[in-house]
């Protein structure tokens, strides 16, 4: 039996947690704020419903042998107090955030243990424990002993699991994705507003910066990437939300540093600027959530 905690139980959080409560060989703990009794996550196989451990205090927690982090970014202290229970020197943790900087938000753990891990499993949280996932999904991690090792706890679930040697541009390639939802968030619009050329352009606007820097860092991204990301955002069904959206209607605060501001932030050691997702990060900060 594998002892599995999933820390966060939004959208990607349960999603992630309803499939892995499906496999009888998993043990599962699900680390969240609000207590709920019924997991229910919709998708595309068919619902998924469980009635999970549910725990609201570290505290009361124990040493698991995996550790899944699918909170918000800016959440990562949260995320620490809890494995400050969870971890032990046999366990692995694999972090399933937004953004290029997975690691280096938890510079107490060790490396070998650590699987960032990239994530496309479009979902929604409409209550605590309910959820509705849009599409399986997959998710993305490197090619080494501990990716595969947790590409193995989903062998049996429908999420494809993606091993990859260049976990990089995987990164890059996912934040170029992310970077142009600011549109989204900016405007309160749903993916619909990609058909419209105008708000199309700042899409790829934002996504040429992101495909500059990301190259400086060293990935390898395709001229092509901004016209993809629009393409993506116009065959999604146009009432969808990204998270960042979603998070301004809920009145949660917003991610927009990690999918915009990391931009600006790493384009300035290389010397190149990124107005664009630069002023995005700051509206949505100084916007704030709606109340």
């Amino acid at each position: 039996m594998t002892r599995i905690a999933v820390v966060g139980a939004g959208a990607v959080g349960a999603s992630v947690a309803a499939w892995l409560i499906a496999e009888p060989r998993h043990d599962v703990t699900l680390c969240t704020r609000t207590p709920f009794e019924r997991l229910h996550v919709e998708t595309p196989a068919g619902p998924l419903d469980s009635h999970p451990l549910v725990l609201t205090e570290p505290a009361d927690a124990q040493p698991v042998d995996w550790v899944i982090a699918a909170t918000k970014t800016y959440d990562a202290p949260g995320v620490s107090r809890w494995l400050e229970r969870l971890a032990d020197a046999g366990t692995h943790v694999a972090i399933l955030q937004n953004g290029v900087e997975h690691r280096s938000r938890f510079p107490q753990l060790d490396r070998a243990r650590v699987v960032p891990v990239v994530v496309d499993i479009p979902a929604e949280r409409h209550a605590p424990g309910m959820v509705v996932q849009r599409r399986t999904g997959s998710m993305t991690v490197p090619d080494d002993a501990a990716g595969r090792s947790f590409a193995a706890l989903f062998a049996h679930s429908a999420i494809e699991l993606r091993l990859t040697d260049d976990w990089l541009t995987a990164a890059w390639a996912k934040l170029a994705v992310n970077c142009a939802g600011a549109i989204n968030a900016l405007t309160l619009r749903s993916a619909e507003i990609a058909h419209d050329e105008e708000a199309a352009e700042l899409m790829r606007a934002l996504v040429r910066e992101c495909v500059a820097v990301g190259r400086a860092e060293g990935a390898r991204l395709a001229d092509t990437l901004p016209d993809d990301v629009v393409a993506g955002y116009r065959a999604a069904p146009g009432d969808s939300l990204n998270s960042i959206h979603a998070d301004r209607l809920a009145g949660r605060q917003t991610e927009a540093d990690a999918r915009n501001g990391v931009i600006a932030r790493l384009g300035e050691r290389h010397g190149i600027d990124a107005p664009l997702n630069r002023m995005a990060a700051t509206l949505l900060k100084l916007g704030g959530p709606l109340p």
